[in-house]
Formats: C-alpha cells, structure tokens, sequence
C-alpha cells in the first residue's frame, strides 16, 4: 500500500519535520517519545510517516517544540531547509 494513499485507520500521508526538530534540540527519539508520553518507536513512526498523530498528539508536539503545528506538520512535502537558505535566484557577490 502507498504511503500516499488514504485508508480508514491512517488517513492521507502528512509530512512532518519531527526529526529536524527533535536534531535542533538535541532530543534522541527516546528523549522526545518520554516527553510526549509515547513510545520510542511512535516517534520513529512519526518520523518516517508511517502514522498520522491524533490532533491531541500533534498539539503535544507543536507545544513541546515552541512552534505551531502548521510548521511541523504538512499535507504536501516540505521544501528543503536550504532553500530558504540559499535561494538560487540570489547572485553572487
């Protein structure tokens, strides 16, 4: 079964940014999966987007992280970093 795909227990595939989060701030997984009251191996399924969060789960997130759930969690995939960054257009000086 696609990822891509909905079904009754999962829903659409949502994008997220957990694992760049979590590396910002140094978190192992078990680290994140203690603060948010989950298993290790939930955030690994987070992470890798092989399972929705309920909405309570990803306001835990967005809570922990400082930031709002739009910004860890997308239904398309989430531009590179270094785009932001390093825009092409941009010359050289």
């Amino acid at each position: 079964m696609s990822l891509d795909r909905s079904d009754a227990r999962n829903g659409p595939r949502l994008y997220n940014r957990i694992a760049v989060l979590r590396a910002e701030r140094q978190l192992s997984r078990s680290d994140l999966a203690s603060a948010l009251d989950v298993s290790y191996q939930t955030v690994g399924y987070l992470e890798r987007a092989e399972f929705n969060p309920s909405l309570e789960l990803a306001f835990r997130i967005s809570e922990l992280f400082g930031v709002p759930i739009e910004a860890i969690f997308s239904r398309t995939p989430f531009a590179p970093m270094s785009t932001h960054i390093y825009r092409k257009d941009q010359k050289e000086v």
